[in-house]
């Protein structure tokens, strides 16, 4: 599938009827859900959903429970972002880092996309307002880090990526740049040698994937990082903690240790925003908090991300860890272990 041209791949859709089709499901309940979010999936991703329900088919598969409303949760709990944005498609949360979003376009629409109300739905004209970011950029010399987001940087064509790298680098040489994608996830196929040497000109640069399951880790998606990480980019993974999709020891353990076989840094694991349309997608805190401080001891430390909440209204990432401090006193520390154990801790 790699001899593909990626654009063909990203093109050709499967429809709700081929899915209802295969699967022996009503299609009319899967239309419903995408009147009101967005459903695109490619053929390489729909290939590896074996049975209705599987962790693959979850992240895909409109849901008619997406449908059920909830007062706690929102259609988009970060508009309040746009008050931390002085431009249009730039967001100014941290003092030291900016975020870009150049493209509201994706490979896939995940079902528990944070902005899933929004995704696909409208044309991005980052573009249009480019020279007003790049100033921005070059007036702002406490910004050190750019995290270029969408929707998906990698649906932009080749010139496109190559003139956004060149221009911020062109402004800001001394700028670290960060790119977010979940292609090497969901359409591999964009990977390609082409895109990579392109990048291996704008170091440093780092990016960030998105795997949520072990089965997304193929031969597809491998060949897709290590191409990239053959030109030197230090390449890391923000999982997201789904209901049903990896929410148990033995999925979480194998997807982390198994991202490190292929040179990628576990970095985050994000507790589910609290979006309209996925709360039959949100394990509870505790279950996240005990998933934990059991892969504690039991796989590599460099497989173990933090746990990771994003507070609504702009007021940035938190770290939630489990509770290893039992007591404190004066002159020492009751710790509990990884086994439970309970150890004086002098300090």
């Amino acid at each position: 599938m790699f001899g593909t041209n990626w654009r063909k791949v990203n093109q050709d859709s499967v429809s709700i009827d081929e899915i209802s089709s295969k699967f022996s499901v009503d299609p009319n309940l899967l239309k419903s859900v995408s009147l009101k979010y967005p459903f695109k999936l490619n053929r390489y991703y729909f290939s590896l959903i074996k049975d209705i329900g599987d962790p693959i088919w979850i992240q895909a598969v409109p849901d008619p429970r997406e449908l059920e409303c909830s007062d706690i949760l929102k259609d988009d709990p970060f508009l309040e972002d746009s008050k931390l944005s002085p431009l249009p498609g730039l967001v100014h949360r941290y003092k030291d880092r900016v975020i870009l979003l150049v493209t509201g376009k994706c490979a896939m629409y995940c079902r528990h996309c944070m902005r899933k109300r929004r995704t696909g739905l409208t044309e991005n004209n980052f573009f249009d307002r480019f020279d007003d970011i790049l100033y921005y950029l070059k007036e702002h010399k406490d910004v050190f880090d750019v995290i270029i987001s969408g929707g998906d940087p990698f649906l932009l064509d080749d010139d496109r990526i190559e003139f956004l790298l060149s221009e911020i680098k062109k402004v800001r040489s001394d700028i670290i740049i960060r790119i977010h994608t979940r292609t090497p996830v969901t359409l591999p196929q964009r990977i390609t040698p082409e895109l990579c040497t392109i990048l291996s000109r704008y170091n440093p640069l780092y990016i960030n994937t998105h795997f949520n399951h072990f089965r997304e880790i193929t031969e597809q998606s491998s060949l897709a990082v290590s191409r990239m990480s053959d030109t030197g980019i230090p390449l890391g993974c923000q999982t997201v903690l789904l209901k049903g999709v990896n929410d148990d020891f033995k999925t979480i353990s194998k997807l982390f240790s198994s991202l490190l076989k292929i040179r990628v840094k576990p970095y985050y694991l994000h507790h589910p925003d609290p979006v309209q349309g996925t709360e039959h997608l949100r394990p509870d805190v505790e279950t996240g908090l005990e998933l934990m401080k059991n892969l504690r001891g039991r796989i590599s430390g460099m497989a173990i991300p933090y746990y990771m909440i994003d507070l609504p209204g702009g007021k940035g990432k938190v770290p939630i860890l489990p509770e290893y401090i039992e007591k404190k006193e004066d002159k020492f520390l009751v710790v509990k272990n990884y086994m439970d154990k309970r150890v004086v801790y002098p300090l």
